[in-house]
């Protein structure tokens, strides 16, 4: 077994151990849920960061663009391990992040980071896909510096209508894991 496939298995290891959660919850989108994917169990541990930015950086190894970001809280520790890691590869990547609002003081950013460049090629990146909406809010906040996104990425997809959402609007999602692969 090759290192990009050892880093995936122990990325598996720790969500199956340390994320996935077998209770009733309520998810962000208002649904109820029998069990809860809590990534940042694992997004927020310096193993977890390490091997989420080799997984993630392998999956988009073919794609072609210039930063990565998503909406706050889920995607920052995931751009800052991938942040770290591309510099690492001597292939940094550009990554921000897309507030929840656009900040009411200072320069008032929806977006945080370097500036995005019009007509950068953007990946969307979330920690766990449900619905898409979270995506979707990302995806509208780029596109506004008029940005093209090239690609949504997700750590787990919790195949529950995001891929299908996101394909209608003509975005394309991949995903390291699906609820499938840790149950």
């Amino acid at each position: 077994m090759g290192e990009i496939e050892q880093n995936k298995k122990r990325l598996l290891e720790l969500f199956k151990k340390n994320a996935f959660h077998s209770r009733a919850v309520i998810l962000s989108s208002g649904k109820k849920s029998d069990y809860y994917i809590d990534a940042k169990q694992v997004s927020l541990t310096p193993e977890g960061l390490f091997l989420i930015g080799k997984v993630v950086l392998d999956m988009l190894k073919n794609d072609e663009f210039d930063a990565i970001g998503g909406l706050t809280i889920g995607a920052d520790p995931i751009v800052a391990a991938i942040g770290v890691v591309s510099y690492l590869n001597a292939r940094p990547v550009q990554t921000f992040i897309v507030r929840k609002e656009p900040k009411q003081h200072g320069m008032q950013k929806f977006i945080e980071g370097p500036s995005l460049k019009p007509n950068s090629k953007v990946v969307i990146i979330e920690d766990v896909i449900t619905s898409g909406n979270s995506a979707l809010k990302a995806i509208k906040a780029v596109e506004t510096l008029k940005c093209r996104v090239v690609k949504v990425a997700a750590l787990v997809d919790r195949l529950e209508g995001a891929r299908e959402s996101l394909s209608s609007q003509n975005y394309k999602l991949v995903s390291v894991f699906t609820k499938d692969n840790l149950k």
